[in-house]
């Protein structure tokens, strides 16, 4: 049976003021202003003088959990014309060809996350370059200090890397972009800043659930088995954070894949116990048929008699802009991301799409983790969970001590 999601909860400020006991939607909202204090922060810890102000032989990354994204998001930045490799390492150990030539950016929104402080350290007792973010008075803080590196403080008031991630993914792009890694500036930082404002203007509390488009996403989600598929690299990326979002905030698992690689697993779901297609071929095989050969809702099932109905497929679809003039590239992603999203309606799932706005690739980008970040905090809410507060991830903390 589908969670039920109660949309009077998430329309009443007062009902998401009792529930959302660390803000959650609040620390969203200030994404754009973080991008702004980033960009200070990062001149007071003198970004320029990261590597020296040299291009390093490489770049390794290392985040991880909330912050895991930054990793992804370089990654996806500096692949079509970084004149070095950048890497991602999410844990120990640091790999073998890391040394004086190189460049290692370790980020940790609490500064204590044991993977990045690891190989932050490992990088410093090599020689290599290093760039740490984080909070000022901390562990990772004072591994750069102690290797004669850069620290980037995320400033006051981030509580989860969930809601800080522009404060510490800004400062690795300034540093990327200052490089010549990525093509990414204060411009392109202060656009999309802009960006995380109009989106977290139209997401806004007080935006009844009918406009307010991360609230509509909320109560398509609650539906259904979320799966999220992305339209290419970019949009892959912004999957993968939204399936993270879903699991760890809204506490529904969902899975995620990017396009043309992972469609052939998308839509093998289809023929999955989620979809109505699937009453329709069991039935067939067992000489049934009563979901009919179109595979809709039996009419005549009986809840008390025959279970709960279960629930259906979700497809969330995350479509990148349509580029002016249309490239081939563009119109050949356009045309298998509409074919999925056809198969899918024809099977009977939900089928939910968001389209990024034209801009830099990290605006479009931004776009579309603010919407989803939104969707999934909504959703925890209607379903009556607190977003930033998990019982058993408290739990989990206390048996391992981490």
């Amino acid at each position: 049976m589908a969670p039920y999601l109660d949309e009077a909860r998430i329309d009443s400020e007062e009902a998401i003021a009792v529930l959302d006991s660390h803000q959650t939607l609040r620390g969203l909202a200030t994404a754009g202003a973080q991008v702004r204090e980033a960009i200070s922060l990062s001149a007071e810890g003198g970004i320029t003088r990261v590597a020296g102000g040299e291009r390093p032989r490489s770049v390794l990354v290392a985040s991880l959990g909330g912050s895991g994204v930054v990793c992804d998001i370089l990654d996806l930045l500096a692949e079509p014309g970084s004149p070095v490799p950048v890497s991602v390492r999410r844990n120990v150990p640091l790999p073998g060809w890391v040394g004086p030539l190189d460049l290692v950016i370790a980020v940790s929104q609490s500064g204590r996350a044991a993977g990045p402080l690891a190989l932050a350290a490992e990088a410093a007792r090599r020689g290599a370059s290093l760039l740490t973010v984080g909070s000022a008075d901390s562990p990772l803080a004072d591994v750069a200090a102690q290797a004669r590196g850069v620290h980037i403080d995320i400033g006051r008031g981030r509580t989860t890397s969930r809601t800080a991630l522009w404060s510490l993914l800004a400062p690795v792009l300034l540093a990327a972009g200052g490089l010549g890694l990525v093509d990414v500036g204060e411009q392109v930082l202060l656009e999309t800043a802009d960006r995380l404002d109009e989106v977290a203007e139209a997401c806004r509390p007080s935006s009844e659930s009918f406009v307010n488009p991360a609230k509509v996403l909320a109560v398509d989600l609650a539906e259904g088995v979320p799966v999220v598929l992305g339209d290419g690299p970019l949009n892959g990326v912004a999957a993968g954070r939204a399936a993270s979002m879903l699991a760890r905030t809204a506490r529904i698992p969902a899975i995620h894949g990017e396009l043309p690689d992972d469609a052939a697993q998308i839509v093998a779901c289809l023929d999955g116990p989620f979809t109505t297609a699937y009453g329709a071929s069991a039935g067939a095989l067992a000489g049934g048929g009563s979901g009919g050969a179109s595979g809709g809702a039996d009419i005549f099932a009986d809840p008390f008699l025959d279970g709960p109905v279960s629930p259906r497929l979700g497809l969330l679809m995350l479509r990148d802009a349509v580029p002016d003039p249309l490239t081939r590239e563009a119109a050949e992603s356009a045309a298998v991301a509409d074919a999925v999203a056809e198969a899918a309606r024809e099977a009977g799932a939900r089928v939910s799409e968001v389209t990024a706005l034209p801009g830099h690739p990290l605006t479009r980008l931004a776009g579309q983790l603010a919407t989803t970040d939104f969707a999934a905090t909504y959703l925890a809410l209607g379903l009556g969970l607190d977003p930033a507060v998990s019982p058993h991830v408290t739990d989990l903390r206390n048996r391992t001590g981490r």
